[in-house]
């Protein structure tokens, strides 16, 4: 293509999601001064635009509106129009959604909102198609409507966006009770569990029928409610439900088998056809849940799908400075020569482009037996394409396959009479050919922002499965990842964090003009993840800063009246509202995460506010938790272990020594939810864990061999030197 036509605002912005729209004929501004200055001068409304690069159906309006030249001429001429990338402004979407959830009973993205020149909300919804249909107004009408209305009725519009306003500040408060305390964690449990036992998928996992969404933190709820639950029928249950899910959406088009790694959410019951784009916090959060699954099964299928995402992460989400990607799209160019973006075009396969490249005859099977046939049975390829046309509403994968698994490969391998180690071979090499020749397709967009909350997710993953599969390579990434935090996204002048840094020009890591300071889930994602780190690394200066990032917390989003933590600092005037989130959805509340964070913060610290802190959170949110715990599985979860109290799994011993190696093995092989791990190094009497806990000073080591002590409230049980002893007190 040419030069472009237009040229807007937000040519300056480091965003990969505004600089998508700067060559829009529509004249955005981004989220600033300059355009709420603009709106209340000329007294014009504002048109609100927020969504993110990967996002198919903000894809879809942007070609469908925001491209058109009349339509943008409405546009500029009757309203103030601002984009907002919901990534790097999650206070902004978090508000406006609030609103058009509660006024038209769903939300999503494109978010599409009308605003007074004040920023009080009177009208929003979601994607809106460009003309009026049957079913829906158009774009355009709602436009011209919204103009004339100001135009008209300019006072009723103001009076009525201040009563929403107070309507939505009454209802989106979160804050403890009077007296409350902390709700029963046996009761809490019993009704998740049971919650999530009634909406359960028993034939292919997951928890609705479509669209169906990973949701990490269900799985997670299981886990500990097994672990706390093991010799009941509903422990046993929870585990069977957590296991067949993870092994479900392994098998399914939801998991890409030609290049790895995890598609957003599959649009059917069956994990088949997904929503192709990835996320960041998926891979992360997903990686952690096969670990866990492992260690508690000792099954390699979940170690090796850990693997697997690892393997996808560090190859395609990875900077070389060391920090994580946020996205890759789902739209891309079927071919070079193509002019138009399809949905899954990088993912998906016709059944005679797969027989032209795996053409071998397969020896041992019966005759005339391709290569081609053995795996097109394996994967559930159709020659006229596996996709039901109810799942694929604009034809783009007409006559296309999703790769799923649809036959064990001891079946497969009985099937064609092959060995089943012979056929895992015959299956890896067809993977290898077609991920060479999906190599040489056009790639989809890869957003390129870095973004603190969600690099923090992926360090835990690497963190975990590092301790969890003991491979030291994952460990050290996470590391390396830290490092980047450190460099980048951390004010060491300040001590805050901020939310993002960008990809520029040569490939060098870029701030933008004026830093977005760290939102509340930027500093409990990557608390956590340095927790995390240091009991996969014992390196102390990881324990060190995530305790500093902690206070610094505390100080900028605790609410000393109403209890926990709001999402945004306060001071900032272009906020109206200053929110708490109240859900676990595909991303963990903060709230939620930070309850364990402060649990584990007073293990290493002794500092005792920090548990009263998690007992006034879930004070705070004690009636969500007793009625629809489902909607807060992960702080559902920090019930039981604010109230079974966290051990302190103490190691002396000399670090490089092959027994405290298999101590700390053992320690890591072990699933348990209400454990940390604290190592003593011999002789380090003036480190940071001893001037942190005094009583640490008389553990020491029994016979000269590896010790390790099992201590609750900082109170130790009698030493144990192996690790079959040391097992045995952690599956207590």
């Amino acid at each position: 293509p040419g030069p472009p036509r237009y040229t807007n605002r937000l040519i300056n912005e480091k965003s990969p999601y505004l600089l998508q729209h700067a060559h829009n004929p529509v004249d955005w501004y981004p989220w600033g001064q300059e355009a709420f200055d603009k709106a209340k001068k000329e007294n014009k409304l504002i048109f609100l635009s927020v969504g993110y690069s990967t996002c198919h159906w903000c894809h879809v309006m942007e070609e469908e509106s925001f491209q058109n030249k009349e339509i943008g001429a409405i546009m500029n001429e009757n309203f103030v129009c601002i984009k907002v990338d919901r990534e790097e402004r999650p206070d902004v979407d978090k508000v406006y959604m609030t609103f058009v959830q509660a006024t038209s009973g769903g939300g999503g993205w494109p978010m599409s909102v009308w605003l007074t020149p004040d920023l009080k909300p009177f009208a929003g919804g979601t994607y809106f198609p460009p003309e009026d249909s049957a079913r829906r107004i158009g774009f355009r009408t709602l436009l011209l409507r919204v103009a004339e209305q100001w135009r008209q009725n300019k006072d009723a519009l103001l009076e009525s966006s201040q009563k929403i306003l107070e309507a939505l500040l009454a209802m989106s408060q979160i804050r403890v009770q009077g007296q409350q305390s902390p709700p029963p964690s046996e009761e809490v449990l019993a009704t998740c569990f049971q919650q999530l036992s009634n909406s359960y998928d028993e034939e292919y996992g997951g928890f609705s029928e479509s669209p169906k969404f990973p949701t990490p933190v269900n799985l997670n709820f299981l886990f500990t409610y097994w672990a706390l639950h093991r010799a009941t029928p509903e422990g046993a249950r929870a585990l069977q439900m957590a296991l067949h899910t993870l092994k479900m959406m392994a098998h399914g088009g939801i998991h890409d088998h030609i290049g790895q790694g995890f598609h957003r959410y599959s649009t059917d019951q069956h994990w088949h056809v997904p929503h192709f784009e990835k996320m960041l916090y998926d891979q992360g959060q997903l990686v952690a849940a096969y670990s866990r699954a492992f260690q508690i099964s000792g099954d390699e299928f979940f170690a090796d799908v850990a693997g697997d995402i690892l393997l996808y992460v560090s190859r395609d989400l990875s900077d070389q400075a060391g920090g994580f990607y946020s996205a890759e799209d789902a739209d891309s160019y079927p071919t070079a020569a193509s002019s138009e973006k399809r949905e899954g075009a990088f993912c998906v396969w016709g059944a005679e482009e797969i027989r032209a490249l795996l053409p071998d005859p397969v020896e041992g099977a019966a005759e005339g037996t391709t290569l081609g046939d053995v795996f097109m049975h394996h994967y559930g390829v159709k020659e006229d394409g596996n996709v039901s046309p109810m799942q694929d509403p604009h034809q783009e994968l007409k006559g296309k396959n999703v790769l799923i698994i649809r036959s064990s490969v001891e079946l497969t391998a009985a099937r064609f009479g092959l060995e089943q180690g012979r056929l895992s071979a015959l299956l890896r090499d067809s993977q290898h050919r077609l991920r060479a020749a999906r190599a040489q397709r056009p790639r989809p967009h890869l957003d390129t922002k870095m973004l603190a909350s969600w690099n923090g997710l992926m360090i835990s993953g690497f963190a975990q499965a590092g301790a969890a599969l003991a491979r030291q390579e994952y460990v050290s990434r996470a590391a390396q990842a830290a490092g980047f935090l450190r460099r980048h996204l951390f004010d060491p002048a300040s001590g805050r964090l901020l939310r993002s840094c960008y990809r520029g020009e040569d490939s060098a890591v870029e701030q933008s003009a004026v830093p977005i300071q760290g939102f509340l889930e930027d500093y409990v994602f990557v608390i956590q993840a340095l927790f995390d780190l240091y009991e996969a690394s014992l390196d102390q200066s990881w324990l060190e800063w995530a305790l500093q990032l902690q206070h610094m917390q505390d100080k900028l989003f605790w609410d000393p009246k109403g209890f926990a933590y709001f999402s945004s600092e306060a001071g900032d005037s272009s906020l109206l509202l200053r929110l708490k989130d109240d859900q676990d959805g595909a991303e963990p509340n903060a709230n939620s995460v930070t309850v364990t964070n402060l649990l584990r913060a007073a293990c290493y610290s002794g500092h005792a506010e920090w548990v009263e802190k998690a007992g006034q959170i879930l004070a705070a949110f004690s009636e969500r938790l007793q009625k629809i715990p489902l909607a807060l599985p992960e702080m559902a979860r920090a019930t039981a272990v604010f109230h079974h109290t966290l051990k302190q799994v103490v190691i002396c011993g000399d670090p490089q020594g092959e027994d405290t190696k298999e101590m700390l093995r053992c320690v890591h092989s072990v699933f348990s939810p209400n454990k940390v791990v604290l190592m003593l190094a011999d002789g380090d009497s003036a480190g940071f864990l001893y001037r942190q806990l005094p009583f640490l000073s008389s553990l020491e080591r029994k016979d000269g061999k590896a010790t390790a002590y099992l201590c609750s409230n900082f109170a130790c049980s009698l030493p144990v030197t192996s690790p079959q002893e040391l097992r045995g007190l952690l599956c207590q």
